[in-house]
């Protein structure tokens, strides 16, 4: 089939998935675990293909780390496909009933979206992610991956429609797989069949999506996150929260790139976590009162809007909460931000006042992730303001319906006061 007819095939098969029992949508994703396990010599191999073209090629160091497969990544995939198979089926979970007359009753009901494409570069695990949560919230997609991944794209693929064969064929063409360039331009402009658009990239990626399309989009096109140590912080845990928070994998979207220091207590941490970063290979960039301080280079207006997504990392000391708040909310791209403090209230101000998708206090920013918020997986970080924030799991990829149940009622009579509405919210 072709980038078209996939998508129409999407589009039937989404009306069907939409009623299919939670137990076998389910029992899908559990299956889809043990083939990880069964064929994982297999599933390795064809992802040592695609490393070595990619090394071929000069593909860039980012790139190259999140097209990695290994054993224990293997493990955490499991463990996504385990978890989101556990979690309660949303949809039909009845958000609003009311009475609206004795005899009228609303309900809002949590319905799958439909269709959703999403386009995603390099990381492979994102492939079992996405399918796991759209299968599971009843939703169709069709699947775009990065050419350095195709090798490992096919096989991961290929467990899904083995597993949902096995399952029921009402599960066919609930997933679609395309992988040339020219898919893309395609599929973004069949906003007839595909209702959502999720890209998962670097910024051109997203910006690109975003400007070429009809279709709504969901994501975020930066992440440029900070962490902000207050001057009333515990400094050993500011220095802990800094180095996860950049060190622990420095190539993705809710890595820091920019840390904020108090003055008042500058001359003190910033010794400590400068040697705590350059022993792990961070190049450190500085303002003026930084580099008075610790060796840095000269940060420049161009570091505060950069993701670095490697081992680099800016550095400016501010001078009040005020200037860390209004530097993060010009700056920042609305992703993930972090205070450590020990003061309460200074601590409750900037989760309210920063204009983030989270907002953190004492941890690193890596948490910002809907494996660790409990959502089983998630399709993508998601930094606007309309229909989801935040990492997007299950709930993110629902939207509602409104149903109405009467008996005979007509508006003439309320229109002309033989009727008036009780609107009575119902349990």
């Amino acid at each position: 089939m072709n980038t078209i007819e996939k998508a129409k095939a999407a589009k039937q098969a989404s009306f069907r998935l939409a009623s299919i029992d939670d137990s076998k949508k389910s029992e899908v994703l559990k299956i889809v675990a043990e083939l990880l396990k069964e064929k994982q010599d297999y599933i390795l191999a064809e992802n040592s293909k695609d490393l070595e073209l990619a090394k071929a090629d000069n593909t860039g160091d980012v790139l190259v780390k999140r097209l990695v497969l290994n054993p224990q990544k293997i493990d955490v995939i499991i463990d996504s496909l385990k978890d989101v198979a556990s979690l309660k089926d949303p949809v039909g979970t009845v958000q609003v009933k009311r009475e609206l007359d004795t005899d009228l009753i609303l309900e809002k009901i949590a319905v799958p979206i439909g269709v959703i494409g999403i386009i995603f570069e390099s990381r492979p695990d994102a492939l079992v992610q996405i399918s796991s949560l759209c299968l599971k919230s009843g939703n169709a997609a069709i699947l775009k991956g990065g050419k350095e991944a195709v090798n490992s794209n096919r096989a991961l693929f290929s467990l899904f429609e083995e597993a949902m064969e096995r399952v029921d064929p009402l599960f066919k063409n609930s997933l679609q797989l395309v992988e040339s360039r020219d898919d893309i331009k395609e599929l973004l402009a069949l906003d007839q069949y595909v209702d959502l658009m999720i890209p998962r990239g670097s910024n051109a990626l997203v910006k690109y999506i975003q400007d070429n399309t009809k279709i709504p989009v969901m994501g975020h096109a930066d992440g440029i996150c900070h962490v902000y140590v207050d001057k009333e912080a515990d400094l050993d845990m500011a220095v802990s929260v800094a180095v996860d928070s950049k060190c622990q994998y420095p190539a993705v979207c809710n890595a820091v790139e920019t840390l904020l220091v108090h003055k008042d207590i500058a001359d003190t941490f910033l010794p400590s976590v400068a040697k705590e970063l350059t022993d792990r290979g961070v190049e450190l960039r500085g303002d003026e009162a930084t580099r008075k301080i610790i060796d840095a280079k000269e940060a420049v207006d161009e570091d505060w809007e950069t993701e670095y997504t490697d081992l680099i990392l800016s550095i400016k000391v501010v001078d009040d909460f005020d200037g860390a708040v209004d530097h993060i909310n010009f700056y920042g791209s609305h992703h993930t931000d972090c205070i450590v403090t020990n003061n309460s209230v200074t601590s409750e101000r900037f989760m309210s006042v920063v204009d983030s998708s989270s907002t953190l206090l004492n941890c690193s920013t890596r948490f910002a992730d809907g494996f660790r918020y409990g959502l089983g997986a998630e399709v993508g970080i998601s930094t606007s303001k309309i229909h989801a924030r935040g990492p997007v799991g299950l709930e993110g990829l629902l939207i509602y319906k409104y149903k109405v149940r009467g008996n005979g009622n007509i508006v003439a009579d309320y229109a002309e006061g033989r009727k008036s509405f009780t609107h009575k919210e119902l349990k």
